[in-house]
C-alpha cells in the first residue's frame, strides 16, 4: 500500500466519517487516495482557516476530534488560527498538513514552512511522518491524545514522498493496545479529596458552582444537575461553560465574570465555598485575581494539573475528570436547602439588561436574539463569531441543552462562527444551526457561503450589521474618552450577496421585519443570510472596566 492509502485505511479504523480540507501539490497523493474512499465524506472549504473551524464546530458538537486536510506552505499557515482557537478551548481534532518531500526539507522549497516548529505552542502534541513504517502508530497515537484527558489539536506533517513510497501491511497493524510513553492522562480522584470537597459542601452556609468548558464532557451536564439541584446550589458558568446547566433553571444565576449578570458576580464574590468544575480562571473570569471571591474555600477540579494554581490560588486542587469527580461527590453528599443563601440572591438581578433607548419599532441587537429563541427548536445549534452580539446571545439566547453553544472563547476568534456552524450541520444535519454574527466578524470568512450553497446545508446567519467594530467601539467609548480610531466598518448588501452565492437573503430594519424574516429563514430549505440594521451604539453590560474588581461592575 502507498502511505496515502495507510493514511486512509487509518482514518477509517479510527472511525472518521468526515474530513474538512482544501487540496494542493503536496497533499495531492492524499486526494488521489480520497477518490476511492466511499467511507469518508470530503468537504471542500474556500479557504484553509474555514476547514479548521468547520472541523472544530464537528467536534465541539459531537465530542468525536474533528479532522481538517490542508496542503503545504500557504495552506498551513492559514490553518494556524483555527489550530490556536481549538488549542486555546480544548477542542479535540487532528490537522493533517502536507509538507514537501524529506529530501527537499531545510532548502526553502517551494510551499515548504517548518509548520511543525511554527504549532508546537498550539497544539496539544505534533509530529512529522519521517518513515512510512511509523505511520499507522502516529495515526493512532494522534487520535488517543487529541480525545483523552484534557482535549486539544494534535498536527501531523506529511512529506509528500512519505505519501507515495510503499510499505507492506496487515490491516491487523492499524489495531491493537495504544501505549505512549509518558503519556498518563487519566488520574484518579482519592477518598480523602472526595471526603473534603463533601465536608465543605455539607458545612457551607453560601455555597456557589461555577462550571467551565469541561462541565460539557462525558455525563457532565447531567451530574452537574444532580448535584445543583440535590443539595440547592446555585450555578454560575464561563462562556465556555454555558449549556452545561439549563438557563432557564431557577438555580442558574447567569455567566461570570468581565460580562457576567449581577446575581453571577456578587455570588461568587460572596461565597464561602466556591466549587470551581472544568475551569482555569481566565483573567475575563477573575477580573482582578488578587479580590476574586475573598472570603471563599476554593475548590478547583480539572483535568489538567497544569491548570491547578495556575492562575488563581485555591485551597483544594483536584486532578481529574469532571464526571468522574461529580460521581464521587454524588456517593457521598445528602440533599442539603441554602433558604437564606437564596433569599440574598433573588435581590440580585439573573439577567443582563436589554437597550432601552430606541426609536418606536426600531431595531436592538438583544430584541433580534429574543425572536431567533423564540423561533427556533430547544436543541438548536447557537454557533458566533467574537464581538458585542457573541456576549448578547450568551446572556439573551436560552441554551438548555449541552454542546449547543459554539464560541471562540480564549482565542476569540473573529471569523469562527459561520464555518463552524457548516461544521455542526454537517454534524446534525436534522438540527437547526444558526450563526449569529456581527457585519465585522462576518466579512472575515463570508466566503463559506459558497460552502454552505454547495452542501445545500440548513445553516441560517443572522448578521447584526451597526456599522461598527462593536465591542472596540465601545471600549474606546467607555475608556478611552470616545476617541473612536478605526472603528468605523463599512459592508456589503449582505441579503444581495448571499444571492449572488446562490443562498437566500433577507434583510430586516423594524421589529416587524425582524419576526417576519427570521420565520421566513427558519422555514426555508438551504443557507440563508440575515441582515439585521440595528441600533449603532447599543452597548454590551453588565461590563467590568479592566484591572477592576467583579464587583465593581457598570452595569447599565
Amino acid at each position: 500500500m502507498y502511505g496515502a492509502q495507510i493514511l486512509i485505511q487509518s482514518l477509517i479504523e479510527q472511525e472518521v466519517d468526515t474530513i474538512f480540507g482544501y487540496p494542493g501539490g503536496a497533499v495531492l497523493p492524499i486526494y488521489d487516495a480520497l477518490f476511492d474512499c466511499n467511507n469518508i465524506n470530503h468537504i471542500l472549504v474556500r479557504h484553509e482557516q474555514a476547514a479548521v473551524h468547520a472541523a472544530d464546530g464537528y467536534a465541539r458538537v459531537t465530542g468525536k476530534p474533528g479532522v481538517a486536510l490542508v496542503t503545504s506552505g500557504p495552506g498551513a499557515t492559514n490553518a494556524v488560527t483555527g489550530i490556536a482557537t481549538a488549542y486555546m478551548d480544548s477542542v479535540p481534532m487532528v490537522i493533517m498538513t502536507g509538507q514537501v518531500s524529506t529530501n527537499l526539507l531545510g532548502l526553502d522549497s517551494f510551499q515548504e514552512v517548518d509548520i511543525y516548529g511554527m504549532t508546537m505552542n498550539i497544539t496539544k502534541h505534533n509530529y512529522m511522518v519521517m518513515d512510512i513504517a511509523d505511520l499507522p502508530r502516529i495515526i493512532k497515537d494522534a487520535f488517543h491524545i487529541a480525545n483523552t484527558g484534557r482535549p486539544g489539536p494534535v498536527l501531523i506533517d506529511f512529506p509528500k514522498n512519505i505519501m507515495t513510497n510503499k510499505m507492506d501491511l496487515a490491516l491487523d497493524e492499524l489495531k491493537g493496545p495504544i501505549h505512549i510513553q509518558g503519556y498518563e492522562p487519566c488520574t484518579s480522584i482519592s477518598y480523602r479529596e472526595f471526603d473534603e470537597i463533601v465536608e465543605k459542601i455539607e458545612s457551607a452556609h453560601s455555597p456557589v458552582l461555577v462550571a467551565g468548558g469541561g462541565c460539557l464532557a462525558g455525563d457532565g451536564p447531567s451530574l452537574l444537575f444532580e448535584l445543583a439541584t440535590r443539595c440547592d446550589i446555585p450555578v454560575t458558568s464561563t462562556l465556555m461553560g454555558i449549556g452545561s446547566f439549563p438557563v432557564d433553571h431557577p438555580l442558574y444565576l447567569g455567566m461570570v465574570g468581565m460580562h457576567g449578570t449581577v446575581a453571577a458576580n456578587r455570588a461568587v464574590q460572596g461565597a464561602d465555598v466556591l466549587i470551581c468544575l472544568g475551569m482555569r480562571f481566565s483573567d475575563r473570569v477573575t477580573g482582578n485575581k488578587k479580590s476574586f471571591s475573598p472570603k471563599s474555600f476554593k475548590i478547583q477540579v480539572d483535568i489538567d494539573p497544569a491548570e491547578l494554581n495556575k492562575n488563581v490560588h485555591v485551597d483544594l486542587a483536584v486532578s481529574g475528570a469532571v464526571d468522574d469527580a461529580l460521581r464521587g461527590i454524588l456517593l457521598r453528599v445528602p440533599p442539603n436547602k441554602h433558604l437564606a443563601w437564596h433569599e440574598k440572591l433573588d435581590g440580585w438581578s439573573k439577567q443582563a439588561p436589554s437597550f432601552k433607548y430606541k426609536k418606536d419599532n426600531s431595531l436592538t441587537p438583544q430584541e433580534v436574539i429574543h425572536y431567533i429563541d423564540a423561533a427556533t427548536a430547544e436543541n438548536a445549534i447557537i454557533s458566533t463569531d467574537v464581538g458585542q452580539h457573541q456576549i448578547w446571545t450568551a446572556h439573551h439566547y436560552t441554551f438548555t441543552k449541552p454542546r449547543s453553544f459554539l464560541t471562540s472563547g480564549g482565542l476569540g476568534t473573529m471569523g469562527y462562527g459561520f464555518p463552524a456552524a457548516i461544521g455542526a450541520a454537517v454534524a446534525n444535519p436534522d438540527r437547526q444551526v444558526v450563526c449569529i454574527s456581527g457585519d465585522g466578524s462576518f466579512q472575515m470568512n463570508m466566503q463559506e457561503i459558497m460552502t454552505a450553497v454547495d452542501l445545500r446545508i440548513n445553516v441560517k446567519v443572522a448578521i447584526l450589521k451597526n456599522g461598527y467594530l462593536g465591542m472596540v467601539r465601545q471600549w474606546q467609548q467607555l475608556f478611552l474618552n470616545n476617541r473612536y480610531s478605526a472603528v468605523r466598518i463599512s459592508s456589503p448588501d449582505f441579503a444581495s450577496l448571499a444571492k449572488s452565492f446562490g443562498a437566500h437573503g433577507f434583510t430586516a430594519r423594524t421589529i416587524d421585519e425582524a419576526r417576519n424574516i427570521i420565520d421566513l429563514a427558519i422555514n426555508t430549505e438551504g443557507p440563508v443570510i440575515m441582515e439585521f440594521y440595528v441600533n449603532e451604539e447599543a452597548n454590551v453590560y453588565p461590563i467590568v472596566p479592566p484591572g477592576a474588581s467583579n464587583q465593581d461592575m457598570i452595569e447599565d
